[in-house]
């Protein structure tokens, strides 16, 4: 958590699952839903948007209508882990768009990363064109998403 974060309790809990529920909604909406007034709720939401804990809104989009049909489980692990290599492997991994989720790892891997492309020759594109042209990569396995059995992206927070 962000330093100088508010106090996280039963009320901040519940505006932070509201939200993730609907952000949409008013504060008017989201004040009765956790039980307090609208001047009390604006004030913790603002104030945990200063503080970090609210990092931003957005929309859910549906990848496939959207023509992003292949999802792809992708392992990688760098030949060399020189501090320079590192920073501009991870450079380069942010500034990709097809790549939509990255993780420093242990393990048997140094990264497993997301991507998101139309189709088969597309992903095939992507290997060439771009991640085995990453800084350090040394190795690359992949493996395509058959089914999402579970995506969510609302943190399990609780109000106690």
């Amino acid at each position: 958590m962000a330093r100088n974060a508010p106090s996280l309790d039963r009320y901040s809990l519940r505006i932070l699952a509201e939200l993730q529920r609907d952000s949409r909604q008013t504060v008017q909406q989201l004040a009765e839903r956790v039980g307090l007034s609208s001047t009390p709720c604006w004030k913790r939401v603002k104030e945990m948007e200063a503080a970090g804990v609210i990092r931003g809104y957005t929309a859910l989009v549906d990848r496939e209508k959207v023509g992003l049909g292949l999802a792809v489980v992708v392992e990688v692990n760098l030949g060399e882990h020189a501090e320079a290599v590192v920073q501009r492997f991870e450079q380069e991994v942010a500034a990709c768009p097809a790549i939509v989720r990255c993780l420093a790892t242990t393990g048997q891997s140094d990264y497993i990363m997301t991507v998101l492309v139309a189709d088969v020759a597309s992903y095939e594109r992507f290997l060439h064109d771009t991640l085995f042209k990453l800084p350090g990569v040394a190795h690359v396995r992949s493996a395509i998403v058959l089914k999402e059995v579970k995506a969510v992206v609302a943190l399990p927070v609780e109000a106690g």
